[in-house]
């Protein structure tokens, strides 16, 4: 029984090491294949002639998004993928690096891509309400009575979402015109990231409450802005609509 033992304990090891070694073998990869695309990405613009902000306007992209494609900060989906490969006019295997052919004559779909990467799957979809803009910044008017829709990823744990405006969060990697969502709850624990009505105005920050001194802080994420600072009395006119539990550029 103990040899028995002995023997499963080493091959459940072995395969543990084996698995890792994959995993790590498949990041590399993924790793290669985004480098190569934002270098791709790079060269495709500069031969329009175009800047990143340029670039952005006419793909209808947020400047920050196609910057952080560009510096490799952001992996676009199989969406993202076929609008730039149609915009430049080549193949997703050439945006990715897979084919030194800048168009390989074969039209690229969501299908292709999902079979080719195995980083790259099919969402199942949700429909969430957005209320309107808050602010990344100075508090904005906050209008619920103007409610369009989203559709995004069924996984997110949110009841409604929002669109950043500014750049007080940026730190926080959200960007002006990015899409936030929001988890209803009426308090968050120190340091989240939540929603926050100031009156008629909502603002987007990082949540600091101190009971015994009866205070609140709103810090940005962004050292060019202060934080904002509510005691005693001030704070009935505060109230958090919920936690910041994902966000996404708005594509």
């Amino acid at each position: 029984m103990v040899i028995v033992y002995k023997m499963r304990n080493t091959a459940y090891k072995t395969l543990d090491n084996v698995t890792h070694i994959v995993y790590n073998i498949t990041q590399q990869k993924m790793n290669e294949v985004f480098t190569m695309f934002d270098n791709r990405l790079k060269e495709l613009r500069q031969k329009r002639k175009l800047n990143m902000k340029q670039a952005a306007q006419q793909l209808g992209i947020p400047y920050t998004t196609y910057v952080g494609y560009e510096k490799n900060e952001r992996e676009p989906n199989s969406e993202v993928l076929l609008q730039l490969a149609n915009f430049y006019n080549c193949s997703v295997d050439y945006l990715l690096g897979m084919t030194p052919q800048i168009n390989s004559g074969e039209a690229a779909t969501e299908e292709t891509i999902f079979d080719r990467f195995d980083n790259i799957k099919p969402l199942a979809l949700k429909k969430f309400p957005m209320l309107g803009e808050i602010a990344c910044g100075e508090p904005i008017y906050a209008d619920e009575d103007k409610e369009t829709y989203v559709m995004a990823d069924s996984d997110i744990k949110a009841d409604f979402c929002l669109k950043a405006k500014g750049e007080s969060m940026i730190n926080a990697r959200i960007y002006d015109g990015d899409l936030v969502f929001i988890k209803k709850m009426p308090m968050v624990e120190n340091g989240d990231i939540a929603a926050v009505i100031i009156e008629d105005e909502a603002t987007l920050k990082r949540v600091y409450y101190y009971p015994d001194q009866n205070k609140l802080i709103l810090n940005p994420e962004n050292s060019a802005f202060d934080p904002l600072v509510y005691i005693g009395e001030e704070l009935n006119h505060i109230h958090i609509l919920g936690k910041a539990v994902f966000f996404m550029s708005a594509l």
